[in-house]
Formats: structure tokens, C-alpha cells, sequence
């Protein structure tokens, strides 16, 4: 039986498509419209009136590639992170700002090449554009959008809520959410078996309820139990959140509940950060890429073995990926067991030290950061055999995933290379305080600081 996950992730992606197929048409009218006006201002008759206002010229290439700059534009607007639940208000104004833009870039890109006798013809050409853009692309997306709400209405989609946690406190918030849907009652131990709930109920989003307040063992385990199933998590907020302005609070029905999953950073950035990602990861890519060469064959030179090593860790929703490095260690070093390296370890080869001090070792991941895996700046990944050890000392390990990890963070430039667990943890406190203030500029000077390191040869 398939996964709620994927199930869910399926209904997001088709709804995600749908708006995206919607743009690329609206798009492709567009041009065509505007070229129709253009071509009919340059024959000298606009809706039979004689005027000569702006010369027209070949501009069917366009059409390829105008749809492609479109999509752009929304992708970084945020507008297709969040294919459901969306303001009206909010899509009427992301809807404009991404048009005005897209307006401004042919504008510059392609009108601004015109002959033109006087200025006015730059101005109404723009102004055309811009209507044009707008409303054939505002109105298609706005019908989706009360078409989705009238299914949603009518129980066609279901976006559910559970309760996760002792059955007494489950039913004392059940009580109080009177306006929120709560299909479910999940105890700890059932967690076990949550994609299976989840399945059934078409749970969306899950509130955590349990007796003991003061448990933040039990409270950050189903946390992460939870993550890998790709649903919101809240849970009921401490006197003490709310006052020290720790949680960001959700209101539902006068209950003010903790949004775990929330990030500082908001749709735009997010888009920007995954965007920038992979332009600068494709480019380093190629560019290193006669570096790559040399460095893979020293390797290969150095010890029996191949150039690059494949290593399991979690990273986003604590799912397990296979993160790419240049080969520091002599083959079958662990002999089966997980053990850390440290600045003067036996196992790393000659080369290998050179590759870690420069941090030479880290550029193949640029690979996991063009298919999605990880991020340029972000938390470190961890292997599950060490991530076990570190929840031990602190259980808030999991809040690392909500985000996805990264080549750098505060993390590593503070400790470097972590040889035992104490390093460990201290990196998760640097890597919780990142997410906790998550913006662009911060990882621009997070970036800055790498290079620094790399620079001056700390690394291990």
C-alpha cells in the first residue's frame, strides 16, 4: 500500500502543475496578444484608426523563451510553494508585483531596442504589456483557486488534523479546537503505524497534547517520529514560550498552539535560497570540473579505492540520502562500525589531509546540492548511528529537520570537523541558532566566513 506521503506529496504536485500549466498557456497568450497589438500598430491600423506609434519587429523568438522568464518570476515570487489555502488577498498582490516585474523585464530586455519617435510609445507599449499580463494570468489562477476551495468545501480534498499524545490531554484540547477538524487521536506508542493513520484520515496537520508539560524528551521524540511524514506539527504552548517570545503562535478556537515546522524565512527567500542553489551548484559544477579530474585521479593514485565515497545521512523530514566526497581514507577503513576521524587519524591517506585541511574533500556535494538533497548553507548532515548518540545528550536534534542540510553552516565554522559527540552537540546549538535566524543575508555572511576558513587551511 502506498505512503500518505506520497500520496499527499502527489496531490500538492498535481496541484502545483496545474498552476504551473496554467502560467505557461496565460504566458504564451500573452505574447501572442501583445505581438498582435505590436504588429498591428506597426501595419498603421489599430482597430481602424491610422497611427504609427512603435515599430514592430521579429519577435516570435520570444515566445519561447517569455513563458520561461514568467515561470521564473512566480517560482521566485513563492507563489507555487503553497499550492492550497491561498489568500485571495495575497494572491491578487503576488499575482500584480510578478507581472509589474515581468513587465519591467521586457521592457528593458526587448522594447527598449525600439525606434520610437517619442516616449509615450515606450509607455503605452509597457502599459499594455503589463495589463495584458496581469489579467490573463490573475483570472485562470483565481478560478483555480475557488474551484479548489468549493472541493476543499465540499470534502473533495481533505486536509485533516490529528492529536498526537496521551489520551487525556487529547481529549481536553479535542474539546477546545471546536472549529478545527480533528478526525484522529494518536497515543505515542501508535506512531509506529502513523502512515497508515495518515492514510486513511488524510491528516494534514498534527497537534501534540501530553500531560506532563515539562517532558521535552517525549515532546521532541514524536517530533521526530513525525517528521518523516511530511505534516505540519504544532503543539500546545507553555506560559513561558509565549512570554520569552520563543514560539511563533498559531491561534486556533483561543488555544495557542507552537508551529514547530514554521521557518523565520518567508516564501520569497525560500524560493531564492533553493534557486540560488542550484544556479551556483550547476555553474560550480562545470567550472570544477578539470579540478575534479585531478583531484579524482591523485586519489585513485593514492590507495586502492575509488576517487569519490558514498556515505548514508538524514537530512530533510529525517529522510536518509547518500552524500558525494572526494575519497580522505584508505578503503574499508571502519571495518563495518562508524568511527569518527580525527586531525591525526591513521585512516586518512596523504592526499586525504590535504583534501580535508582545504576542505577540498566537501566540493563533490555540490552534486547533492543541484538534485535537492542538501543546501549551500544549512546544518551539517549526520549519520543515524551517531544521531542516536547525540539525542541522547539533546533531544531537540530533530528541529534540524525542517530544513534541508547544507555544504556550511555556523556549525562547522565554529567547531570544524567534530571527532566526538561533545563536538557534536555543540554544532547542533550553532546550527539551531541558524535556524532560528534564517535569512539571505545570513547566509551570505555565513558564506563569507567559509571561504575564510578554506582560505586559512582550519579545516581538518
Amino acid at each position: 500500500m502506498e505512503s500518505k506521503r506520497k500520496h499527499k506529496l502527489s496531490n500538492y504536485r498535481k496541484q502545483q502543475l496545474l498552476y504551473i500549466a496554467v502560467d505557461i498557456l496565460s504566458a504564451i497568450v500573452v505574447w501572442l496578444l501583445f505581438l498582435s497589438f505590436r504588429w498591428m500598430v506597426y501595419e498603421g491600423k489599430l482597430f481602424g484608426v491610422d497611427t504609427v506609434l512603435i515599430p514592430a519587429f521579429n519577435f516570435y523568438r520570444p515566445l519561447i523563451y517569455y513563458p520561461i522568464v514568467c515561470l521564473a518570476v512566480y517560482y521566485l515570487s513563492g507563489y507555487y510553494l503553497r499550492p492550497f489555502g491561498k489568500k485571495l488577498s495575497l494572491e491578487l498582490k503576488k499575482t500584480f508585483l510578478s507581472a509589474v516585474v515581468i513587465a519591467l523585464l521586457a521592457f528593458f530586455v526587448i522594447i527598449i531596442d525600439d525606434v520610437v519617435e517619442s516616449y509615450v510609445q515606450y509607455y503605452i507599449s509597457f502599459f499594455v504589456l503589463l495589463a495584458l499580463q496581469f489579467v490573463c494570468s490573475y483570472f485562470p489562477r483565481l478560478l483555480i483557486t475557488l474551484f479548489t476551495r468549493c472541493r476543499e468545501r465540499k470534502g473533495q480534498i481533505e486536509r485533516n488534523t490529528a492529536i498526537v499524545g496521551d489520551k487525556a490531554a487529547a481529549d481536553k484540547l479535542q474539546q477546545e479546537l471546536v472549529d478545527t477538524k480533528i478526525v484522529c487521536v494518536v497515543t505515542p506508542q501508535e506512531l509506529a503505524d502513523f502512515a497508515i493513520v495518515k492514510q486513511q484520515h488524510h491528516i494534514e496537520h498534527v497537534i501534540i497534547a501530553l500531560d506532563d508539560a515539562n517532558n521535552e524528551r517525549e515532546l521532541y521524540e514524536i517530533i521526530g517520529k513525525l517528521y518523516p511524514h511530511h505534516v505540519n506539527i504544532s503543539f500546545v504552548s507553555r506560559v513561558y514560550d509565549m512570554l520569552t517570545g520563543t514560539a511563533r503562535i498559531r491561534t486556533l478556537s483561543d488555544v495557542p498552539l507552537v508551529t514547530i515546522t514554521d521557518l523565520p524565512m518567508g516564501d520569497v527567500q525560500l524560493c531564492t535560497k533553493r534557486a540560488f542553489d542550484i544556479c551556483v551548484s550547476a555553474v560550480c559544477l562545470v567550472l570544477l570540473s578539470p579540478l575534479f579530474l585531478i583531484v579524482g585521479i591523485l586519489v585513485r593514485r593514492s590507495s586502492k579505492g575509488g576517487a569519490f565515497y558514498r556515505q548514508e545521512r538524514i537530512g530533510l523530514y529525517g529522510q536518509p540520502f547518500n552524500i558525494l566526497k572526494f575519497r580522505t581514507m584508505y578503503a574499508d577503513s571502519e571495518g563495518g562500525t562508524p568511527q569518527l576521524a580525527s586531525a591525526d587519524d591513521p585512516r586518512i591517506t596523504p592526499i586525504g589531509h590535504v583534501l580535508r585541511k582545504y576542505r577540498i574533500d566537501e566540493l563533490p556535494q555540490f552534486w547533492n546540492v543541484l538534485v535537492g538533497d542538501m543546501s549551500i548553507v544549512g546544518p551539517r548532515p549526520e549519520r543515524a548511528f551517531y544521531i542516536k548518540q547525540i539525542v541522547e545528550q539533546a533531544p531537540y536534534y530533530c528541529l534540524l529537520y525542517k530544513i534541508r542540510p547544507g555544504l556550511t553552516s555556523w556549525g562547522p565554522i565554529k567547531v570544524g570537523y567534530t571527532d566526538t559527540i561533545e563536538k557534536m552537540v555543540k554544532r547542533l546549538n550553532y546550527d539551531i541558532v541558524y535556524i532560528e535566524n534564517m535569512s539571505l543575508g545570513l547566509d551570505i555572511k555565513i558564506m563569507f566566513y567559509t571561504i575564510k576558513v578554506i582560505l586559512d587551511g582550519k579545516g581538518q
